[in-house]
């Protein structure tokens, strides 16, 4: 099994079992849905989604089987995570930890190779292995190549010196 780190459990709410995730993950539609499998803490214990709501700047689940605050309270500080092989996304999306080790191509010039990738509040950015560093969103993204792991971005003037 391949864990895929999406956020961080930080607290409960209400006497119900309901608790607050903090979450950047990219594609929370995929994996906020009831039945999804979550892997919760340092043993990764397997909860599974029964509700789903969103509230404030948190991603607010109920697990099943676990409606009393005195079953979960125990999770809260805990990172959760998915299985990836459990993660259906559409043709022609990626994960950005899938793109580590791509060429990164601007103008038809190679720039440098995918080294890391930074989550930030904003958006996911691209570390290269020259330090650059693009924000993994469409307004730099042209197109992205799985087969030849190539990364086509937009010339935007300050990016690259």
């Amino acid at each position: 099994m391949k864990y895929l780190y999406i956020g961080k459990l930080v607290n409960t709410h209400g006497i119900k079992g309901e608790v607050r995730i903090i979450s950047n993950f990219r594609h929370k539609d995929k994996v906020f849905v009831n039945g999804f499998k979550f892997y919760v803490g340092k043993d990764k214990k397997e909860y599974e989604v029964e509700t789903y709501r969103r509230h404030k700047n948190f991603e607010m689940v109920v697990f099943k089987d676990n409606h009393d605050i005195n079953l979960i309270e125990h999770l809260k500080g805990s990172l959760v995570y998915i299985n990836k092989d459990d993660l259906k996304l559409d043709e022609n999306v990626f994960l950005s930890v899938d793109l580590i080790g791509f060429s990164v191509i601007i103008n038809d010039k190679l720039i440098g190779t995918i080294t890391d990738v930074l989550d930030t509040p904003a958006n996911e950015v691209l570390v290269l292995d020259n330090k650059i560093m693009i924000p993994y969103v469409d307004s730099f993204i042209i197109k992205i190549n799985k087969e030849d792991k190539k990364v086509y971005v937009k010339d935007v003037k300050g990016l690259v010196s």
